[in-house]
């Protein structure tokens, strides 16, 4: 089982960034994915999560209207488009996969908000 962020990088404020996470080793299409992140000195936090169909979508309250989950159940990769953001985004962003009997992480990717 693998999940492969990338697109984290340093942006200025109200910049945007896309993260990418590519799954691999189990069925994409029957799991629940999230974004999460924990910023320096802060717990991991869920950031947004995707139904495994794609129609159902949930948001932490401090990124409702800035950021946008999507999913690719074709290409087994989930995204997150992030406007707006802001120095408090800050964080490593960390991508997850949910079911009832699975629950796996990715590395995570970097993103940091600094002019």
């Amino acid at each position: 089982v693998q999940l492969v962020e990338s697109g984290g990088g340093l942006v200025q404020p109200g910049g945007s960034l896309r993260l990418s996470c590519a799954a691999s080793g189990f069925t994409f299409r029957l799991y629940d994915m999230s974004w999460y992140r924990q910023g320096p000195g802060k717990e991991r936090e869920l950031v947004a999560r995707i139904s495994s169909a794609g129609d159902s979508t949930k948001y932490a309250d401090s990124v409702k209207g800035r950021f946008t989950i999507s999913r690719d159940n074709a290409k087994n990769t989930v995204y997150l488009q992030m406007n707006s953001l802001k120095p408090e985004d800050t964080a490593v962003y960390y991508c997850n996969a949910k079911s009832f009997w699975a629950d796996y992480w990715g590395q995570g990717t970097q993103v940091t908000v600094s002019s």
